[in-house]
């Protein structure tokens, strides 16, 4: 291999993180050098754009930051610096006006990511942005980045880096969490990855076939003290859908799934609609033509309803609190997004890597999860936002204490 390229700055991953990060060294003057291993940038967010793109949610600081859990103290100086506001700001900055829907999520007029994205690029490229696609890269050699390219390998030097590779989900759309092993080898503190905002394996019998695909509508979804209306969906491998994903978590940690088909209605309501049907009635036609169950929903109660000739009382009590036995959750490669990564101990308070002084990271590389609602996105920018400018500032002669 040749003597390594000498690079100012260097950013790796050309995902939402990546590009904020490129932005704000640009914004400083810095001379850029975007890498990424896939053929054209922001796959996984033209992905989410397909369903909307939701950017942020527009709701109290307090109430945005409580989403993140336990990373919500290291999270909470970026999303104060580039928060709901700053986000909804960004995108009609660049051309992109926004709407705030009944749930206070916010997306894009054009729903999609397309329009933003090229927008995007264009500033980014005016200010000097230059891109290397199809530059994978492989770790360290004697201090420099290694890549694989369509060229062979590659090595460059730069005076400082910007890693936002992302999580370990959607492979294909390039965030295959490759990135974990040099980093372990660097010394860098892991936590192991973990899927999150995913669906759930349930072992369906054959009843449940022709129901593949349909909307679980009008019901509540129960895990452990968290309750909520929303919709789930049925598939073949178990259950999918927000209101799972916004549960995912407990469900991960091994707390019950249960489901309420009558959030509107009491158990006694139910019981007193019940004891109106013959007795000799199938229990089809009970939870049918005195429920009005149907669909999605009479086909769940009779796969998981026990037991079926419970008297009104237990009937009730079943169909207010259905426990669907969950075998785990789906691969860790179809999750939305992935818990795990980088430890926050590993990082200063710049975001750079303690064992590896002008490494910064950004994005879902760092251990924190959210639920979908626009928590993820602004994370990825907000982070994205702060390595950047802390990267910025770094030069070669520059060491933490």
């Amino acid at each position: 291999m040749s003597e390594p390229e000498a690079l100012d700055a260097v950013v790796i991953g050309a995902g939402p993180a990546g590009l904020m990060a490129a932005q704000m060294l640009l914004n400083a003057g810095r001379r850029v050098e975007l890498f990424e291993a896939k053929p054209s940038v922001g796959r996984k967010l033209l992905m989410a754009g397909k369903s909307g793109l939701n950017l942020t949610k527009d709701q109290p600081a307090d109430a945005f930051l409580a989403a993140y859990a336990e990373a919500a103290p290291h999270l909470a100086p970026m999303i104060g610096e580039f928060g709901p506001q700053q986000v909804i700001a960004w995108a009609e900055a660049l051309g992109q006006p926004v709407f705030t829907g009944s749930s206070r999520r916010v997306f894009p007029v054009a729903m999609k990511a397309s329009p933003l994205l090229r927008a995007w690029l264009g500033d980014l490229r005016a200010q000097g942005l230059a891109l290397r696609l199809r530059w994978q890269w492989q770790g360290w050699e004697r201090g420099a980045l290694r890549f694989a390219t369509p060229q062979g390998a590659r090595s460059v030097r730069p005076a400082v880096t910007v890693l936002a590779l992302g999580g370990a989900s959607w492979a294909r759309l390039g965030s295959d969490g490759r990135w974990a092993g040099p980093l372990a080898e660097a010394g860098v503190g892991m936590a192991p990855f973990q899927p999150a905002n995913m669906g759930f394996n349930v072992a369906w019998s054959a009843h449940m076939a022709p129901h593949f695909g349909a909307p679980l509508k009008a019901v509540a979804l129960i895990a452990a003290e968290h309750s909520l209306r929303a919709e789930a969906m049925i598939s073949r491998h178990g259950l999918e859908g927000g209101g799972i994903y916004a549960l995912s978590r407990k469900l991960r940690e091994g707390h019950d799934l249960r489901i309420d088909l009558f959030p509107d209605r009491t158990a006694e309501e139910l019981v007193q609609r019940l004891q109106q049907r013959p007795l000799k009635e199938s229990l089809t036609n009970r939870l049918r033509k005195g429920l009005g169950l149907s669909g999605a929903r009479l086909a769940l109660a009779l796969e998981l309803m026990r037991p079926r000739n419970a008297p009104p009382a237990g009937m009730a009590a079943a169909l207010k609190a259905l426990s669907v036995p969950i075998q785990g959750p789906r691969p860790l490669d179809e999750a939305i997004s992935v818990a795990g990564g980088i430890r926050w101990d590993a990082l200063d308070e710049h975001l750079m890597i303690r064992a590896l002084p002008g490494v910064f990271v950004a994005g879902e590389m760092i251990d924190w999860e959210a639920p979908t609602g626009g928590y993820l996105l602004t994370a990825c920018l907000a982070t994205g936002r702060w390595a950047g400018c802390a990267a910025a500032q770094y030069s070669a002669g520059d060491r933490q204490s």
